[in-house]
């Protein structure tokens, strides 16, 4: 998957400036940056659901939103994606239907997520963490190549996020590849590659290794602080 010169209009003002990049098959690639910098919408322009998009956006081969591509992509929103009125179960019946999906595949998804308990659970009945599992469960259907997950671990207590953290690199592992975006910087140590954004710009796509050996710093947020400076210093 790439991304070149994107840029997106949206409201009469610029949100995306030019954002370029690559993912890598089969790893999990963090995309950092504070609430309203465009995560979100570079995130939609890659699933193909944001208007006024400009540049290449290339995904498996084929320009973004492809109907081809619609089986081969997991896209998981920051708000959950799953009908409230039926049950944990019953959603993914429906998904796996729409999708063209084996049924059987249900039961791995909910387990791979942790609900086996409120399988049978109505979903306006769980908490918000069990909410968005379960929109993650509808998004592991039928093994997607690539998967786009918009802020899944909000909301989660530290052990869930670890584990559902152990499952990305576990589906990346199986040969998926991973977009996974977050305002939260103590997550990117858990990626393998790191793309940093701020005010619709990519600041930084670089290992975390490598992003702290540039900054000269040990610390992620004081890596991301330092590169803010330097782009401030060099205006």
């Amino acid at each position: 998957m790439s991304c070149r010169d994107v840029v997106v209009v949206r409201g009469g003002r610029e949100v995306l400036h030019g954002v370029g990049f690559d993912l890598r098959a089969g790893t999990v690639t963090g995309l950092l940056g504070p609430s309203g910098c465009g995560k979100t919408t570079l995130i939609r322009a890659i699933v193909g659901l944001q208007a006024r998009v400009t540049g290449d956006v290339s995904v498996l081969g084929h320009p973004a939103g492809a109907p081809r591509l619609r089986d081969r992509i997991g896209y998981v929103t920051q708000e959950p994606s799953v009908y409230g009125d039926l049950t944990v179960t019953e959603n993914l019946r429906f998904f796996a239907a729409v999708l063209g999906v084996d049924s059987t595949d249900v039961q791995r998804v909910i387990e791979a997520v942790d609900l086996m308990t409120h399988a049978d659970a109505r979903v306006d009945q769980l908490s918000g963490g069990q909410r968005s599992r379960a929109s993650l469960a509808a998004a592991l259907l039928g093994n997607p190549e690539l998967l786009v997950l918009d802020e899944p671990t909000v909301g989660l207590d530290p052990v869930l996020r670890r584990d559902l953290w152990n499952l990305f690199h576990e589906l990346a592992d199986a040969g998926s590849t991973l977009l996974v975006s977050s305002h939260v910087m103590d997550e990117a140590s858990r990626c393998d590659r790191l793309l940093l954004m701020r005010e619709g710009e990519l600041l930084a796509d670089d290992t975390p290794d490598g992003l702290l050996a540039s900054a000269g710093t040990g610390d992620i947020e004081q890596a991301f602080l330092t590169l803010i400076d330097r782009k401030a210093g060099a205006r």
